[in-house]
């Protein structure tokens, strides 16, 4: 008997859970109030991707005559194909029989439908990955295939990574959803629901809780708390997550409340103690939480109590979850997304909220961009140590809106001062306090990639936008992070209120130069959508935005808008998405854009080597006081040398540094060697930061001309093997 069941519905990814439950169970431990936790997602997916549950499938879609197009007819004739390699295929996604990766790999092992009709471009794409992810991708397809089944002859609201989202996208009233709730199961939810009935008799919750991060996850959340109120009407139910915090804060539908008892915003540390204080005492205050009170839907927020420090929360506890039985997929052959979709991370945050927070098309009036708080390196690191323990995985993801430099470098150095081996990636702002230095220090300390928003790559878009960076700029820290062999993400953004056309060509031309150049290896298009809780949405009249604002008595986000310039943005999506797939495999640098549309296009203001120039800033030689300089090499051997030139000789030091991949040699004379060697000891990870001013000081209460020495050809080769300003 467990105080609160969580629950993730299905579904977000297949690959890691999500990590909403693992944050709040981590909470609930520091207030000794027993939880078990449940991904409803990844067990529903492998109760239905299975060889019995598909055998139920195949003979249902053909009793009732749904199999209907030429795809579903082959998928069908192939049944026996597919029961065969079901389960082994499933067994190799989750890294339980890697030996299958060559069968996948040849021709004719799997069945293949219309989702492999892209296999012409399969060698191109994967010509330089292993075997594994080859196989990894033929698999997805094998996947996806049977999912195209499910949807066309099953439930057409199915997907891998969300399920009837389009009941919960801009759900401005809750008729849709509440008529869907009212009709039959489906074999989907028939699944779902089995599941659920199992935990509650095994944990018997006092409360049940459910997490919805997307609307992909609102349908299944509503009606498994349908299902526990039919079935277990003394059991309150609470939900919470990204969906609510933002979609739901305009909530009046008391029909809602058929179904949830209680809906909570924000931070649910604090409200869902004061929610399993009220239930279980019946009573007590309650703090951003929707109730149904006298026939009405009605906000409380009566608790004067803080929302809990970050230092405060706990660490995440990923117990209950069945963390080895999950699905690494790779579904397009793009670096990044393999990242998402691909092992399995422990997610983390750095800090709670945006450190810069004016980006305007941002949800920047909502607390969890608005609150800005960092968690100490020291605390992060240990956060990551325990995590290590008790998954037995070193990869994190930290899932921050943008991670600050200043602890990003502070938690490398942490990293490097406790000897870890991890594996992490974050979401960052391309600013200038990432130098070619700190890049450095980052990969030394495992990070392997970094997404960021260059969104509309213009300069006078990022001004509205109030992004904080120019395309300069961008180009600079990109090819800092490249230079230091981590992947850079970026996403893009076109259709941004004022965009024009020749905005939008030329920033597709900033784009390709940025991959020709090969300083960013991933990126993705967006089109511009207007929420309700960003700048652009709360004053769109600044914008020149004409917004079609409709009465809101359930989901208020998305916002259907008119740009006064008129422009269709939408028929940019495929030649932008086209070029830029090409651009990520190296080709197409050479075509002119007008060949990736199939409509009328201005030429490019943009000069052909705007980029490039961009990049080729002189070095300037300075160094501020206060600059912290570590030593993240190794050791060197030493060997006394006597140097004669002139008649006069006198005594050096050759210092050899051993580097992971050769030797780097210099020679000095031997007593700046003997100063060099002692304070490199000093700027190790371990050991207190030293400042700039203090090695000067330092340098030159024993020798002459620390500038000199600073500067000198071997002190700046050292730059390059671990001597980092950071």
């Amino acid at each position: 008997m467990k105080d609160l069941l969580l629950i993730t519905p299905p579904f977000t990814q297949l690959n890691t859970p999500y990590p909403a439950t693992a944050y709040i169970k981590g909470f609930l431990n520091t207030k000794d109030i027993s939880s078990f936790q449940s991904d409803l997602g990844i067990e529903v997916i492998l109760s239905l991707f299975n060889k019995n549950t598909f055998q139920q499938l195949f003979d249902m879609a053909f009793s009732s005559d749904a199999i209907v197009s030429e795809n579903c007819q082959r998928i069908y004739a192939l049944r026996n194909d597919y029961l065969k390699t079901l389960d082994a295929v499933i067994l190799f996604l989750q890294g339980k029989n890697d030996t299958l990766a060559r069968q996948l790999c040849t021709e004719n092992f799997l069945p293949q439908a219309s989702r492999f009709e892209q296999l012409d471009d399969l060698e191109w794409a994967f010509g330089n990955m292993g075997m594994q992810d080859k196989a990894k991708h033929l698999a997805t397809l094998y996947l996806e295939d049977l999912s195209d089944f499910i949807v066309e002859c099953i439930d057409p609201n199915f997907g891998f990574s969300r399920y009837a989202e389009r009941l919960g996208r801009s759900a401005n009233s809750f008729d849709e959803l509440y008529n869907h709730l009212n009709e039959q199961p489906t074999f989907i939810d028939e699944l779902t629901l089995k599941i659920l009935a199992k935990q509650i008799e095994a944990v018997q919750p006092k409360l049940v809780c459910f997490s919805v991060p997307f609307p992909g996850n609102l349908y299944s959340a509503f009606r498994c708390a349908q299902f526990i109120k039919a079935n277990y009407p003394d059991l309150k139910i609470a939900m919470g997550g990204g969906f609510p915090n933002t979609e739901l804060r305009s909530l009046t539908d008391v029909r809602v409340f058929e179904f949830f008892d209680f809906i909570t915003l924000d931070n649910g540390e604090l409200p869902l103690e004061l929610v399993h204080q009220y239930v279980v005492k019946g009573e007590g205050e309650l703090k951003r939480a929707f109730i149904l009170e006298d026939s009405k839907v009605v906000y409380k927020n009566d608790s004067t109590r803080p929302d809990y420090k970050q230092q405060d929360v706990g660490t995440p506890d990923y117990s209950d979850l069945q963390l080895t039985n999950y699905i690494s997929v790779i579904e397009i052959a793009n670096p990044m997304h393999s990242l998402w979709s691909d092992g399995r991370w422990n997610k983390l945050t750095m800090a709670h909220g945006c450190y810069w927070g004016k980006c305007t098309f941002c949800d920047i009036s909502l607390d969890y961009i608005k609150i800005y708080e960092p968690v100490a390196a020291s605390l992060l690191v240990d956060r990551v140590e325990t995590l290590m323990e008790q998954t037995g995985e070193s990869g994190f993801h930290f899932v921050d809106e943008a991670a600050p430099p200043s602890l990003m470098k502070a938690f490398a150095l942490e990293v490097l001062k406790r000897n870890l081996t991890i594996t992490w990636w974050t979401n960052i702002r391309f600013e200038k306090n990432f130098t070619q230095d700190l890049c450095f220090l980052l990969k030394a300390s495992g990070c392997i990639a970094v997404s960021g928003g260059l969104e509309v790559a213009s300069d006078r878009l990022l001004k509205l936008i109030d992004k904080g960076v120019t395309v300069e700029q961008v180009a600079q820290v990109t090819r800092n992070f490249t230079e230091a062999n981590i992947m850079v993400h970026s996403y893009l953004m076109y259709g941004y209120p004022t965009q024009t056309i020749q905005e939008t060509v030329d920033s597709l031309e900033m784009v390709r130069q940025l991959f020709e150049l090969g300083i960013i290896q991933s990126g993705f298009w967006h089109q511009f959508a207007l929420t309700a809780h960003s700048p652009v949405g709360l004053h769109p009249e600044e914008y020149g935005v004409m917004p079609d604002l409709k009465s809101i008595t359930f989901a208020n986000n998305d916002i259907d808008f008119k740009d006064k310039t008129g422009v269709d943005h939408s028929k940019f999506s495929f030649g932008l998405k086209k070029s830029l797939f090409n651009f990520m495999h190296g080709i197409g640098f050479d075509m002119s854009l007008q060949e990736w549309f199939d409509f009328k296009i201005p030429l490019t203001n943009i000069s052909a080597d705007y980029i490039y120039n961009c990049l080729q800033q002189e070095q300037v030689l300075s160094t501020k006081s206060s600059a912290k300089i570590a030593w993240i090499g190794p050791m060197p051997t030493t060997a006394e040398r006597v140097k004669k030139k002139k008649g006069m000789t006198w005594q050096q030091l050759a210092l050899g540094f051993h580097t992971k991949t050769g030797i780097y040699e210099i020679t000095v004379d031997k007593d700046k060697g003997e100063w060099l060697l002692s304070t490199l000891e000093q700027l190790k990870p371990e050991n207190k930061p030293v400042s700039y001013g203090q090695l000067k000081k330092d340098y030159e209460s024993q020798l002459e001309d620390f500038e000199l020495f600073w500067y000198s050809k071997q002190v700046t080769g050292l730059r390059d093997h671990g001597l980092l300003v950071l």
